[in-house]
């Protein structure tokens, strides 16, 4: 009976909550339009930030993918045109400036690093493999811009050791390229010094470029080419065979006085001599 009558007082109140809902809600209208407003902005923002890690994350990566795919590409048509005697090594530069713009849009800051440390090999690249003449002022205007990709790069909170090596890596190679290699020196030391970066490919490299600083620093001089010697006008070679020669031999002494032989010559010889 007890439970039976308890069913019936929660039957009862839930009519009762139904019937009085329409009064309840007219009363609380303002408090029921602010709830579902504040549960729609959550909703909403928790939607955009699903979207925002996932869709767009993928679309970057598949954009920062296919620049790194243009520039190993580009690395290859250039040494190949080299081979032709053509220059395109400025559509290095190209790719370059891609690779800068997704760097300071994109909203992963790894792939941001990413995108400047390739954008500063590129530039690096294009300066080594270009065919004519490279002016200081050119140099030094291509290896600054190198040098701010890799800070940039560095200045990312990025938790990828080997990013962040390479691009501490970047910038002493950068200054060695400026002939400062009292300052490539100072961040070779930092980076094997400092320990944060042992294990990386960039930090083995640091300790070799230490271990062979001294071999950059010399100056390469070429031996000059020797003089072409004149060319020799080559003797004509007279070749006679065993038969020609036992032919010459065979012949008695008048034998040269005869007509017939001089217009023959030496391998039309008659079987027979005049006065055998």
């Amino acid at each position: 009976m007890k439970a039976e009558h308890r069913h019936e007082l929660k039957t009862n109140v839930l009519a009762e909550w139904i019937t009085n809902f329409p009064q309840w809600a007219k009363k609380n209208l303002r408090m029921i339009i602010y709830v579902s407003v504040v549960v729609i902005a959550v909703g909403g923002s928790a939607a955009f930030y699903w979207y925002r890690k996932n869709v767009e994350s993928v679309r970057e990566q598949l954009q920062l993918t296919r620049l790194i795919t243009q520039l190993s590409q580009g690395k290859l048509q250039v040494l190949q045109s080299q081979l032709r005697g053509m220059d395109v090594s400025y559509m290095l530069i190209q790719i370059a400036d891609g690779l800068e713009d997704f760097g300071r849009n994109a909203k992963d800051d790894q792939m941001a690093a990413l995108a400047l440390v390739k954008r500063a090999e590129a530039l690096r690249t294009e300066l080594h493999c270009r065919l004519g003449t490279i002016s200081e002022q050119d140099k030094q205007a291509a290896i600054g811009r190198a040098k701010s990709s890799y800070a940039e790069a560095i200045d990312k909170p990025v938790a990828n050791r080997s990013l962040a090596a390479t691009a501490k890596l970047g910038l002493g190679l950068c200054e060695e390229e400026l002939g400062n290699f009292e300052q490539a020196e100072q961040i070779y030391t930092e980076m094997v010094s400092s320990g944060d970066f042992e294990g990386t490919a960039a930090f083995v490299a640091a300790k070799h470029r230490l271990a062979t600083m001294a071999d950059y620093q010399q100056e390469v001089v070429f031996a000059p080419a020797p003089e072409p010697k004149p060319a020799e006008l080559a003797e004509p070679e007279l070749t006679i065979s065993a038969a020609d020669v036992n032919a010459w031999l065979g012949a008695p002494d008048d034998a040269f006085e005869d007509e017939t032989v001089w217009q023959t010559g030496v391998n039309d010889v008659p079987n027979s001599w005049p006065g055998e």
